[in-house]
């Protein structure tokens, strides 16, 4: 069982930077792939990025490639989530997720835990 809290979310101007951070309880924390999703109003759930257990491996999404960045440190049991150059249509609620095992995965079925999202909105 792992339950995940996200925080960092906010406001912020295009072209700015925000931080998101999702914190994990359970003790299998490091053996679990985790990603990030977001959804803005009235679209689906997207793939934004996830990150191997070890933290070796990363995928992205096309639309966030050389602007974001995932990374995590198991001995906090924290996940992040480091956005640049921020554009209006990032704006949306960014979910963290978990699933067991070493496989990168980009679809919500395949993520078993999800935290409650945090808001972040990108002004032009």
């Amino acid at each position: 069982q792992v339950q995940l809290v996200e925080s960092g979310g906010g406001l912020v101007q295009a072209g700015g930077s925000l931080r998101l951070s999702c914190a994990a309880s359970g003790r299998t924390f490091s053996s679990t792939t985790m990603g990030w999703f977001r959804q803005a109003p009235g679209k689906e759930r997207e793939f934004v990025t996830a990150i191997s257990w070890s933290g070796g491996r990363t995928i992205y999404a096309d639309s966030v490639k050389a602007r974001f960045t995932i990374s995590r440190d198991n001995a906090k049991k924290t996940v992040y989530l480091q956005m640049n150059t921020l554009k209006p249509e990032d704006t949306a609620v960014y979910y963290c997720a978990a699933r067991p095992g070493s496989a990168l995965a980009r679809t919500t079925p395949e993520y078993d835990y999800w935290g409650q999202g945090t808001q972040v909105t990108v002004s032009s």
